[in-house]
């Protein structure tokens, strides 16, 4: 009773019995408490009507299960974003691995002559989601956010997050005709419009996915 269904999505679900109506402040108050509960809290990944907001545990939520285990096929989006550690103001005390919900941190030896037990925590950035817990529970404020290298693009919607995955994995064609969802001009419409609106490479994969004349004739019109 933790995670949020909005629109068209969210009817449905009530409408069915999978879940419950509440309004803006039950919904602004199970936000707080996900948060008071270091849950990992995000949205879909899209910029206009979100769909979904999940507050997830590491030890029984899917999503973060799956991230452990199959980080290198990236089962999630990750957020832009990547803690660093300052190593030199570290103290080893082990919060940050305790809290991470997909086991990115660890703690190995300093390597301090000084010191031969000191430890400090070290982050594995391929498994890593950029949630932040690891910088709400550091003691010392010795870890901090900062921006991946590499940006993760934001699609516009709903549909143009699908096509996209779909293109990406070359599956764009089982989603179209395998998908008895689409079969209606609306939704075709729909999904078209995010294919004439990609990038030319993006078109250009589509276009061969599909092994479409039609649909080839019109993007080169474009």
């Amino acid at each position: 009773d933790i995670c949020m269904t909005f629109n068209s999505s969210a009817e449905s679900l009530i409408k069915h019995g999978f879940a419950r109506l509440v309004d803006k402040k039950e919904g602004m108050d199970l936000l707080q408490l996900a948060y008071e509960s270091n849950l990992v809290q995000f949205g879909e990944n899209v910029r206009e009507r979100v769909n979904f907001i999940c507050n997830c545990c590491g030890c029984c939520c899917e999503a973060m299960i799956a991230q452990r285990r199959f980080s290198a096929l990236n089962p999630i989006h990750t957020t832009n974003f990547l803690p660093e550690i300052d190593v030199n103001n570290c103290t080893g005390c082990g919060k940050c691995v305790n809290i991470c919900p997909v086991e990115a941190m660890s703690l190995i030896s300093a390597n301090d002559p000084k010191k031969p037990n000191r430890k400090i925590a070290t982050l594995n950035t391929d498994i890593c989601l950029g949630c932040g817990l690891c910088v709400r529970a550091c003691p010392t404020n010795t870890i901090e956010l900062v921006q991946r290298d590499k940006r993760v693009i934001t699609p516009l919607n709903s549909v143009h997050r699908v096509v996209l995955m779909a293109i990406e994995r070359g599956k764009l064609q089982n989603l179209i005709f395998d998908n008895q969802v689409l079969f209606s001009h609306r939704a075709l419409a729909a999904l078209f419009g995010v294919i004439f609106k990609l990038p030319p490479a993006k078109q250009l994969l589509a276009s061969k996915q599909l092994r479409s004349r039609y649909l080839e004739k019109i993007l080169n019109r474009m």
